[in-house]
């Protein structure tokens, strides 16, 4: 039987699918790789596609699918358009003026599906995880829509492969349906080892972060719970207008919704929580440990990305963009080469890249979040045992994180930044037009 004749036997559902893409975050555990001027969810990891484009390419040929949904940043943009276009697949592109968490997102989308077909059923995924067997996954997405449109808020629950301890779990509750779904019990923060062996024995499934929903269903929900979400999202549709299969939703409108996720909006509150069982191999791959984990590997459990070579060798993983890497006589190592950073660490430390990243971006260090370029982006002024003033220079639509202190624009201008401000907190800005900065840091 196909995967259509199966979406349809028994009267099938009768609501169209809309895939809807959120496509955020720029992956710091996987730095040097990954950063904020090319995220994780457009870096190829694993094959010859990027995770955004597989997260595409898996949901083109679903049946009763509508439109293709991508809900992103300005800044990944022009990321999302030039790749799309390279797999051939025709999108709407909906850009966040300012990042506030999942939940504002997830219903600007849902508020775009309801003003296209009422009766929509959302299908909602992260850019940036990995599926190895994407027809088991068509089946679980047909399985979650067809649960969808009778109105439950599906999630996907992936059947553990090991006592994790970096994911969230789902406590599967009764039968619903035919049998292929099931009411949400409980969800349950990450837990420790012991913990994590205890939901593993007894049947508890990771929570994978991707649902199914009516649209109508979801902004209901969010009516009940966090209106200031839902509400801004209708008036963001409201003004929303589409050149090219690309809208930017309205600043004013959006800024009203409350600064949350969807796990805590609506998920963890509802009583149409449901699960769908999945039997696909997924990972969110959230570190280097997880690159290898979904790696293809030799017979000395070795995977290499690029220029390497390795003897004596055994469970190392290599990707390099730019040197090559020779490595002799190791185990369990992660190395990362690009053309203007190296990362050496053992596999079982690669959740503490991001605690590298971090003492980089409190040292003022760039190479946190971009590559450096040719000619002189950063130049320094000036040094005293408090501060340093730097000259940035900043091309078109350049996304860069600013530090703690002063900055001044010299010339050109920066969104949402006066001429002169002050700055509390590391704050991510995007240049207008090219733009030069002063830049005084704390020390």
């Amino acid at each position: 039987m196909s995967l259509g004749d199966e979406a349809r036997e028994g009267g099938g559902f009768v609501s169209a699918i809309y895939p809807v893409i959120l496509c955020g975050g720029s992956g710091t555990r996987l730095w040097p790789a990954s950063r904020a001027d090319q995220p994780k969810q457009f870096l190829k990891l694993i094959g010859e596609t990027s995770s955004f484009q597989d997260t595409v390419l898996r949901v083109k040929d679903l049946p009763g699918r509508a439109e293709i949904v991508i809900v992103t940043g300005g800044a990944m943009a022009s990321f999302v358009r030039d790749q799309t276009a390279q797999i051939g697949v025709e999108v709407t592109v909906l850009i966040e003026p300012e990042a506030r968490d999942s939940a504002p997102a997830v219903a600007a989308a849902a508020a775009y599906v309801q003003s296209r077909d009422p009766e929509g059923v959302a299908l909602m995924l992260a850019a940036d995880h990995y599926i190895a067997e994407p027809e088991i996954f068509g089946q679980a997405a047909v399985t979650a829509a067809k649960a969808a449109s009778q109105g439950w808020i599906v999630t996907f629950g992936v059947k553990p492969t090991g006592p994790a301890t970096g994911f969230g779990y789902i406590r599967p509750g009764a039968a619903l349906l035919d049998g292929s779904v099931n009411a949400v019990a409980a969800f349950v923060e990450k837990p420790d080892r012991a913990t994590a062996e205890r939901y593993v024995a007894d049947g508890y499934l990771w929570n994978s972060g991707n649902f199914a929903f009516k649209a109508g269903m979801l902004l209901g929900e969010l009516d009940a719970f966090e209106p200031s979400v839902s509400a801004a999202a209708r008036a963001c549709v409201a003004a929303l207008t589409l050149e090219d299969g690309v809208a930017r939703l309205d600043k004013a409108a959006f800024s009203g919704a409350a600064k949350i996720s969807l796990d805590y909006a609506v998920m963890e509150r509802t009583q149409k929580a449901a699960v769908v069982p999945a039997a696909f191999s997924w990972s969110d791959l959230g570190a280097w440990d997880a690159i290898w984990d979904a790696a293809a590997r030799d017979e000395a459990g070795n995977a290499v990305f690029g220029d390497g070579t390795l003897i004596d060798s055994r469970n190392v993983l290599i990707r390099s963009t730019g040197p090559f890497v020779g490595v002799i006589g190791c185990e369990d190592l992660v190395v990362v080469a690009e053309p203007d950073a190296i990362l050496v660490c053992r596999r079982d430390a690669s959740q503490s890249v991001k605690t590298l990243v971090d003492g980089l971006k409190r040292d003022g260090r760039s190479i946190a979040s971009g590559r450096a370029r040719e000619g002189a982006p950063r130049r320094v002024l000036a040094t005293t045992a408090g501060a340093r003033v730097e000259q940035w220079t900043l091309k078109a639509s350049e996304t860069v994180e600013l530090p703690i202190g002063t900055v001044q624009v010299l010339e050109g201008a920066v969104e949402g930044l006066n001429a002169l401000a002050a700055i509390d907190a590391v704050t991510q800005v995007t240049a207008s037009v090219a733009t030069v900065l002063l830049v005084t840091r704390k020390l």
